[in-house]
């Protein structure tokens, strides 16, 4: 079987047009030489083993660039976003005079803040410069992150917690977006898995650093411990997003970005045919942004895929109050309670890559998710079941990684599943991303300060929506066979071999 890395001069050709519509005109001179180059490579074919090893040519740059940075952003924004859970075991809520609920408002009025931004942020995102962009909301989230080291009431608080959520809302859904716009079907869940990572590792680093600003800076220069840890959070990023401006790349079909140095015009055709080629075979051609917003907005599985998330986002729910949960084992000091608070979070990680390697090489996404989720069950059910603290801390590290991996591998078949345009896989994804953060709206609510340490109702109401979780994951399991018999049907006679449906 024959392939060839650029399909003929019309179909550079075409791709130079839309490109110089998107750039503008100060761009054509430049995308004629893009053409001339294309056009000549386009006739030399080359068979399918030099396809794929151009493949992973570019895929090792990506992995080079792109996700290393997108990682790297979203652990700062996982940082800034999560410090409020350490900064609760220094004096911040005695500081802030926060009472009975008021940590756990502070905690999920940012998800109403990160509701509101998600979707037309995405829809912006298709028709900007990414490198741009995102950068741009990653710096405005680090000051906003570090003016929480300003705020002296819980009104404040608030306040600050809703305006970054808004902030930070952008970055996941681009970032997702992003990586499905460059890696196939095949790629994506092992990539989903690592940027999920920052989230995880961000859990686990900010209890050591935490631990370590509270024991050398607290009171230093008349700012407390919690203070602190928000300020050099909050640079940190601000500097990242400004390196990021110039590692970023753009869409593959952009000449912009980093792109411009990473690949040549025959390596970005490369790139925009092996997406093509990775779609299922029921696409669509309509690439506006408001016809994307129609068709994701009419796929029932976009639906199914949110409620999925908000069940897992749900069962998550212990997260911001992971050190408060560990304070409750009496280990020690609150050093000591920090630094136990990081290994259940390195573990799940690892857990999390393997599972994800093995649902890339397999094709399969259901079944890995349905064992994740039940292992979080069992851990959950060890945490009611006695009240020994090594038991205890042991189903943290079974909670722990059944969510991760439950949650980063749900993102990614969902996002594959409802990608038949760019514009509608852009909606989907921010929709999904958008219901899903349901679940960090009321989880926070499951943790009463009465019920510390063992928060027996939230241990009962995790399990239920992991429960649902698998529910949702089966009955998607099912519609999705369907969908592929009856595209299986439609291509018989034809000699072609359809795209299907990642079970």
């Amino acid at each position: 079987m024959r392939f060839s890395s650029l399909t003929s001069d019309r179909r550079a050709s075409s791709f130079t047009d839309e490109k110089s519509k998107d750039a503008g005109a100060e761009h054509i001179d430049q995308l004629e030489v893009t053409r001339t180059e294309s056009a000549a490579a386009a006739a030399a074919p080359i068979d399918e083993e030099a396809w794929r090893a151009r493949e992973r040519r570019i895929v090792r740059k990506l992995d080079m660039t792109l996700l290393p940075t997108v990682w790297t952003l979203y652990l700062f924004n996982y940082l800034d976003r999560n410090n409020i859970a350490q900064a609760r075991l220094n004096s911040f809520e005695e500081d802030l005079s926060l009472t009975g609920n008021d940590f756990s408002v502070a905690v999920s009025i940012l998800s109403v803040g990160y509701v509101l931004m998600q979707i037309p942020s995405n829809m912006i995102l298709t028709k900007v410069r990414p490198s741009l962009y995102m950068p741009f909301w990653v710096c405005v989230w680090s000051c906003i992150s570090a003016a929480t080291a300003g705020t002296t009431s819980f009104g404040g608080l608030v306040a600050v917690r809703f305006c970054l959520g808004v902030a930070e809302a952008p970055f996941f859904p681009g970032a997702f977006y992003m990586l499905s716009c460059w890696y196939t079907k095949k790629e994506l869940a092992l990539r989903t898995a690592i940027l999920y990572s920052g989230l995880v590792l961000a859990t686990a680093f900010s209890g050591l650093l935490a631990a370590g600003i509270f024991a050398g800076l607290d009171g230093s220069m008349g700012l407390a411990g919690w203070q602190w840890l928000f300020i050099i959070e909050g640079a940190a990023s601000f500097l990242m997003g400004l390196i990021a401006v110039f590692i970023l790349p753009d869409f593959p079909s952009s000449t912009t970005g980093s792109g411009t140095w990473l690949f040549n015009a025959a390596e970005r055709q490369l790139a925009i045919e092996r997406i093509e080629r990775d779609r299922v075979s029921d696409k669509e051609s309509d690439h506006s942004i408001w016809y994307g917003l129609k068709l994701a907005a009419k796929d029932y599985r976009v639906w199914v895929f949110s409620i999925m998330l908000s069940a897992n986002h749900s069962a998550y729910g212990f997260n911001n109050f992971y050190p408060s949960i560990v304070r409750g084992f009496n280990l020690g000091s609150n050093t000591i309670t920090l630094v136990c608070t990081a290994p259940p979070y390195l573990i799940g990680a690892l857990i999390t890559f393997a599972m994800a390697y093995n649902s890339d090489r397999t094709n399969e996404r259901g079944w890995h998710i349905i064992a994740s989720m039940s292992v979080a069950i069992a851990g959950f059910v060890i945490s009611l079941a006695t009240l020994n603290v090594p038991a205890r801390y042991f189903a943290s590290f079974l909670y722990i990684a059944g969510c991760f991996t439950g949650n980063s591998l749900v993102f990614a078949w969902g996002a594959s599943t409802t990608s038949q345009t760019p514009e509608k896989r852009a909606c989907a994804t921010a929709i999904i991303n958008v219901l899903g953060q349901a679940g960090n709206i009321w989880s926070p609510y499951f943790f009463s300060a009465g019920e510390e340490p063992r928060y027996v109702k939230a241990m009962l109401l995790m399990i239920a929506f992991s429960v649902l979780s698998i529910a949702c994951c089966a009955l998607m399991k099912v519609v999705l066979v369907r969908a592929n018999k009856r595209i299986k049907a439609s291509f018989e006679g034809t000699g072609r071999t359809p795209q299907l449906y990642t079970l």
